[in-house]
């Protein structure tokens, strides 16, 4: 199926690695254009020269948490590849830990980066974007159920997708699409973290892959052609929808 993604161009925030690089992978290899950003410089060149150089990607040095980061991302979009049909937003994974050990500090760095600047770089995109237009989230399986030990992402995850939710309704009339992805045991560095944190990964990732019907992590791969799809022109008729992306890990409707 071609999903139509050829010559167009998408923003992703935070996709120097893991499942923002992933999808930026699937949208290239589909014939689309990339912006990319990243909060070092090493990795953001390194990401580009992945992705096929800067004929098919071009990199941005950015924080999710910088006021000026969205706009710039966008400019970058259309100074290099010409035009702007979508953005992912992506941040990483918030400090772990239970509700009675996140200080105030950690829960103020989170909300500026994970929950505002998220916010922010959505409507912006929404400023910028004409009908046919995109904006997606990666969120977490946090948005419907609490996930052990990750109290910040429980606590911001749904709050950004009631945003989404809203932001589709608004911005529906207009042609554009707002959606989010829910990834949950996706075999990234962030999950093999989190495993590591029980003290034996290898019993973690048994006891989790056994909740999942699937009886197996998801891959990078996996979840980055679902989100391409997703971003696609072949998913014009989907919108205000969450997504999750867990091997049926999620039993709920």
């Amino acid at each position: 199926m071609d999903l139509g993604l050829k010559d167009r161009v998408y923003v992703l925030t935070g996709a120097t690695r893991g499942l923002g690089f992933a999808v930026a992978r699937e949208l290239v290899a589909d014939g689309a254009r990339v912006v990319v950003s990243g909060r070092k410089e090493e990795s953001v060149d390194a990401a580009v020269e992945a992705l096929g150089g800067k004929r098919r990607a071009f990199g941005v040095v950015a924080d999710n948490a910088d006021p000026d980061g969205p706009q710039r991302l966008i400019n970058a979009a259309r100074e290099r590849f010409g035009r702007f049909d979508g953005v992912l937003v992506s941040v990483g994974g918030p400090p772990a830990g239970p509700a009675t050990a996140i200080d105030d500090d950690q829960w103020r760095a989170a909300f500026e980066t994970v929950f505002l600047g998220a916010v922010r770089i959505a409507r912006t995109a929404a400023a910028e974007l004409g009908s046919g237009g995109v904006i997606g989230f990666v969120l977490s399986g946090s948005v419907h159920e609490p996930i052990p030990g990750l109290v910040v992402s429980n606590g911001l995850r749904p709050g950004l997708a009631g945003v989404a939710k809203t932001m589709a309704d608004e911005l529906g009339p207009r042609g554009i699409r707002v959606l989010g992805l829910l990834p949950a045991r996706i075999d990234t560095d962030r999950v093999r973290e989190l495993d590591a944190l029980d003290g034996d990964p290898q019993a973690a990732r048994a006891r989790h892959s056994a909740s999942i019907p699937l009886r197996r992590y998801g891959t990078p791969e996996e979840f980055g052609k679902t989100a391409a799809f997703l971003l696609s022109p072949a998913a014009s008729y989907l919108t205000g929808i969450m997504v999750p992306v867990d091997g049926g890990h999620r039993r709920g409707f």
